[in-house]
């Protein structure tokens, strides 16, 4: 079942989920990101938002998203282990009280990604 994240919620980094994007962009619409020219940042994003839970990195957000707890008691350990280290690490930014270095490295990826789709 696909969930649908809480307004303003994320469930995935696109500087450490890039592997998973790339992956999954090739998946579900092959397209190779690396060789990707004429891609508008508009585009990317749209493309990204619509993202099925069978490619990997809808596979990772299903797991990072799942709150049932009768789905969580059938987890593999491998599963628990990727939901708790994305909780862990979203309980740590959410805490810190100041902008995380991950949000300002996304924040500067976004303005490349941006930059790099928007050349035509």
């Amino acid at each position: 079942m696909k969930r649908t994240p809480p307004k303003g919620e994320s469930y995935y980094d696109l500087l450490d989920d890039y592997d998973l994007i790339e992956s999954s962009f090739l998946k579900q619409y092959g397209i190779r990101l690396r060789t990707e020219n004429d891609m508008s940042y508009q585009e990317f994003c749209t493309l990204l938002s619509g993202i099925m839970p069978d490619t990997p990195l809808g596979q990772i957000v299903s797991i990072r998203a799942e709150n049932d707890k009768e789905v969580l008691k059938h987890f593999t350990p491998e599963q628990r282990r990727i939901r708790a280290e994305w909780r862990n690490r979203k309980y740590k930014n959410k805490n810190s009280g100041q902008p995380s270095a991950g949000n300002n490295m996304l924040l500067s990826l976004q303005g490349r990604l941006k930059d790099a789709f928007s050349r035509k």
